[in-house]
């Protein structure tokens, strides 16, 4: 079986990183994420990532504390770049070549992204983790891992979950709930799913960019994603 998606941009939850939510980033998962990483590397993938950084402070969230929303999102933007440092870090523990590249400049943390330096060091075998969000407030890192991901020209958003693909209705709520294999984006919108914000889902539409949904916690299904086994949901 060949490869599947020669190009694909990764979009992990910032959460996702607090294991049993005893601390900011666990370790373990964290080890855990860069060995999957390191899996599909090795087939020979190039791999942008983008993460959130929900663990850490979410913007949204921070204005049901008092936090001005600008300024809210700005303190998320940075708990991405922490988070991607963390990734990075723990790809080069491996052995794995790894940029982190900012939207916003924060050198020496990161290099200033650009699309061009970006397809570079992906062809270069680096994996490409863009820290920062887009940059601007009221944008989320859906949106981000979206636009990032058309202007990169990767064949498909690999959305890493904690939920194997998209369902009739939420899985954990209501016990009859069937997976979908497949959907198409205008199903997506009218049956009110949850996949990502509107604006990345648009940007994703538009621009003919398949979105995978998959459980990233269950080991081995990154590398059997890209292979084109069928796990998960895909959204086209």
């Amino acid at each position: 079986m060949g490869i599947k998606y020669k190009r694909v941009l990764l979009k992990l939850s910032g959460e996702a990183l607090q294991g049993n939510g005893e601390q900011s980033i666990d370790s373990a998962i964290l080890t855990q994420y860069a060995n999957e990483i390191k899996g599909i590397i090795s087939k020979g993938v190039q791999v942008g990532i983008v993460i959130g950084g929900g663990n850490i402070f979410r913007g949204r969230g921070g204005t049901q504390r008092g936090f001005d929303r600008v300024k809210g999102d700005q303190m998320g933007m940075l708990a991405t770049v922490i988070n991607s440092i963390a990734i990075q870090s723990a790809l080069e523990g491996i052995d794995v070549k790894a940029k982190v590249l900012t939207s916003i400049r924060m050198e020496p943390f990161g290099e200033y992204y650009s699309g061009a330096k970006a397809v570079d060091y992906m062809n270069d075998g680096y994996v490409v983790i863009i820290a920062g969000g887009t940059g601007n407030p009221f944008f989320t890192t859906d949106t981000a891992s979206a636009l990032r991901g058309v202007e990169l020209g990767v064949e498909a958003l690999l959305k890493g979950t904690n939920v194997d693909g998209v369902y009739t209705a939420d899985p954990q709520k209501d016990p009859t709930a069937t997976r979908f294999e497949s959907i198409s984006f205008d199903e997506v919108y009218k049956r009110n799913l949850r996949v990502m914000d509107l604006t990345a889902f648009t940007l994703c539409k538009e621009n003919s960019l398949p979105i995978v949904v998959f459980d990233m916690n269950k080991e081995g299904t990154l590398e059997r994603l890209v292979m084109g086994e069928n796990v998960g949901t895909v959204v086209s």
